[in-house]
């Protein structure tokens, strides 16, 4: 394909400019050799996990940016120094967050590229046989028919998770005294609380294997079911050029945001969201969905 009209305007123009004014040859200063920086907060897991340490290189590999790390942690900490410009890419969950960042005109172009996962969790000896189920729409209905405890998780992000799996059945997640309110004082201590209850909890995988948040006498009891990951993206500042005739021209922030969705920023998910101890991080959905791991 030709290149567009408009994108050959200014070498036009710099040729013309350039005959007209016959300037001597005079030597040419030295490209600057500092790489440009674009500057990041992201949310805790990520970190947390090791995964970010991972991915950051491969970014600085594939972009030639330098990836500055601002801050990490909850939303509640990374949200507001991008809201105050101190960060040019915010990696954080899809979320209603986002959508409110872009609706208040506080965001920019918004990218996904990867998810982290959700199990289930529950006492070690497993008497719904939770562990045996296909799947977590098959464990949520064990749990139910077991009226063993569950503990209603207020985490947004956990509550969408079991909502949808009850809608992938085609039901309405069941009523009784088995599906016990979240007391726990904040989302850290959710699993603790499901532990003096001896109880089942949908949460993130992250969190607790890297003790966040933990229970004596509770243990994952299913993990890699695809419906229960939860996604993330990468949201840029809003103004931020949403073009260029070239790739090279965009901006180091529009580089990176690309590069992440990329087919090979795909690769380098795939390749650092793992470790001896487990997958960590997830790339974009493939085509052909993986089996849940035995």
């Amino acid at each position: 394909m030709s290149t567009p009209h408009i994108c050959r305007v200014p070498q036009v123009l710099a040729l013309l400019m350039a005959l007209l004014t016959a300037a001597p040859a005079w030597p040419q200063a030295p490209a600057p050799s500092t790489p440009e920086v674009v500057r990041v907060v992201v949310v805790g897991g990520l970190v947390m996990s090791g995964f970010w340490a991972r991915f950051a290189r491969h970014i600085e590999a594939a972009t030639g940016v330098q990836i500055a790390l601002v801050a990490s942690g909850p939303k509640e900490v990374i949200v507001p120094p991008f809201v105050d410009r101190k960060a040019d890419l915010l990696f954080i969950h899809g979320s209603d967050e986002v959508m409110a960042l872009l609706a208040d005109g506080q965001a920019g172009r918004i990218t996904a590229w990867g998810a982290n996962e959700h199990v289930v969790i529950g006492p070690a000896d497993d008497p719904a046989g939770v562990r045996q189920a296909r799947d977590g729409a098959d464990a949520l209905q064990r749990i139910a028919a077991h009226q063993a405890p569950f503990v209603a998780f207020d985490d947004p992000g956990s509550h969408a998770i079991v909502q949808k799996l009850w809608r992938t059945i085609g039901a309405r997640p069941p009523s009784g005294p088995w599906r016990l309110r979240d007391e726990a004082g904040r989302a850290q201590e959710v699993i603790a609380f499901a532990a003096t209850r001896q109880a089942y909890v949908v949460a993130g995988h992250i969190p607790f294997a890297f003790g966040k948040m933990q229970g004596p006498g509770l243990a994952v009891l299913l993990h890699g079911d695809p419906a229960m990951r939860r996604p993330y993206v990468a949201v840029e500042q809003p103004g931020a050029a949403a073009w260029a005739c070239r790739p090279e021209e965009a901006s180091a922030t529009r580089r990176v945001a690309a590069y992440v969705a990329s087919p090979a920023g795909q690769q380098a998910v795939d390749q650092a969201g793992k470790d001896a101890r487990g997958r960590w991080i997830f790339p974009l959905p493939a085509a052909t969905p993986p089996t849940l791991p035995r």
